[in-house]
């Protein structure tokens, strides 16, 4: 019997839209590594596809059950367009559903890409201001030269907060939603950990260069009168010498 056969159809179609509600959508799902997290979103995909490919059977369950009804009093056929119906409703429902929480994880594992983006981003930054602190650590030279890596270091420390503070946000937003919250916690914390104390020394590393290059400046001002002093000097010496005077003759600091 035609009815008998679509009502086996029906019911089939029903426990597929079950089984796959309870086993994608209804279920309690931890997102604690990346690994977890892909899989999870390949699987949605998955079932994505295998809804979008039953709407071919639900087509021809629909025209079939339309054709019957077509050829038969509506009275006899009410409890099977019934079925149809909520059939129909179940499937868009279902499909409505994966496609939202495909979006949903597609969009969580971007956050988390951009997020791992930004850190490797922040990370290098991290690692020039720590070359540039071995680089400036025991620097020799004079006030010129200690001042142009002063302002290198300066330089490199004028970096925008902007890379930070997107960190922090799509921290907060996969953390709030219970995902990779320890690895996320684990990383930040090691980060943030590791942007304070190269800043902190970053601070002391600068104060020290500004009294090098104080002290360097003093140690040429002081050269510089010594040589006036030593030139002058010689200017006398040699007059005196060209003039054949004795050394008794001339004042104490020239003997």
């Amino acid at each position: 019997d035609k009815t008998v056969s679509l009502r086996k159809d029906l019911s089939e179609m029903h426990e597929w839209i079950t089984q796959a509600e309870e086993e994608y959508l209804e279920r309690d799902f931890e997102y604690k590594t990346p690994d977890e997290l892909q899989k999870a979103l390949e699987e949605l995909k998955r079932a994505k596809e295998e809804a979008m490919q039953k709407e071919v059977k639900v087509k021809l369950i629909t025209d079939s059950v339309n054709n019957v009804i077509a050829k038969a009093p509506p009275a006899a056929h009410e409890a099977l367009k019934k079925e149809l119906d909520v059939l129909i409703t179940s499937y868009q429902r279902l499909c409505s559903r994966l496609n939202g929480k495909c979006k949903t994880l597609e969009e969580v594992w971007a956050c988390w890409s951009e997020l791992l983006s930004y850190l490797d981003a922040e990370n290098k930054w991290l690692n020039e201001i720590e070359l540039k602190l071995k680089a400036t650590e025991n620097i020799q030279g004079g006030a010129e030269e200690i001042s142009e890596s002063l302002d290198s270091l300066e330089h490199l420390m004028r970096h925008p907060e902007d890379n930070r503070n997107q960190i922090q946000e799509l921290a907060q937003t996969l953390t709030d939603g219970g995902i990779l919250d320890e690895l996320i916690n684990e990383k930040l914390e090691k980060f943030n950990t590791r942007w304070e104390e190269l800043q902190q020394e970053a601070v002391r590393r600068q104060k020290s260069l500004e009294q090098s290059i104080q002290s360097a400046q003093e140690t040429d001002k002081t050269l510089r009168l010594i040589q006036e002093s030593l030139t002058v000097i010689d200017k006398q010496l040699t007059a005196y010498t060209a003039d054949r005077v004795d050394a008794a003759q001339v004042p104490q600091e020239a003997q």
